[in-house]
């Protein structure tokens, strides 16, 4: 067991005093920081419950199996209602059909988002390296949502005549791929910002008005 993961749950004696939805939740929060770290294929539950400072046995009451503890983490993503609130913060802009407004939006929600759950996009991508269902179900219950929205405000754009008639896809994966690699350079591989020093804020300004200058007619 790693020092930066016991370093994040607390003494036995408070775990201990744990119940129910609770309890529920701490094994969540301690099983993606451990899956985040090893992966889906070199985490056991007994090492989940090992830092949780928890039994084996009170995982199981709680969840089937390791499979079902690490689709759960999914399901407890999916319902904190990240991209819900998203869509709700973007309804204003396309209302008034403000394009930097909801590009700029967009992105920053994205940033900051990444840059609160690094835990997440690394079980994320252990997921995905692992070739495990979980990519699977991530890219079915979020990422189609965020491409399908997106997608319909282009659309509706260029509808309008403010955008060019390039393929909705097209925009949406070159602007989303923009702002996630930034992200991850910043989260993953250049944490002291070596190749860009700029604020989330920046980036997301600087982004949008790129991708506007481009798609604009």
């Amino acid at each position: 067991m790693s020092i930066e993961i016991s370093e994040m749950i607390e003494n036995e004696g408070v775990v201990n005093r744990m119940h129910g939805d609770e309890r529920r939740l701490q094994i969540l929060d301690v099983a993606m920081k451990v899956f985040a770290t090893h992966g889906y294929r070199g985490t056991t539950t007994r090492e989940i419950a090992k830092v949780a400072g928890i039994s084996e046995a009170i995982i199981f009451r709680h969840f089937q199996n390791k499979e079902g503890l690490y689709s759960a983490i999914l399901d407890k993503k999916a319902n904190e209602g990240v991209i819900p609130e998203t869509f709700s913060a973007l309804a204003r802009f396309i209302v008034e059909k403000d394009d930097f407004g909801f590009f700029y939006t967009l992105a920053l929600s994205v940033l900051e988002n990444q840059k609160k759950d690094q835990d997440f996009l690394r079980l994320m991508l252990h997921s995905a390296l692992e070739g495990h269902e979980m990519a699977d179900a991530f890219f079915e219950k979020m990422v189609l949502a965020v491409y399908g929205f997106v997608g319909e405000y282009i659309r509706e754009r260029q509808a309008d005549g403010a955008f060019r008639e390039i393929e909705p896809r097209i925009i949406a994966r070159s602007f989303l791929g923009t702002i996630i690699h930034h992200s991850m350079n910043n989260l993953l591989w250049d944490r002291r910002q070596k190749i860009l020093a700029i604020s989330n804020e920046e980036a997301a300004r600087e982004f949008a008005e790129l991708l506007l200058n481009g798609i604009k007619k």
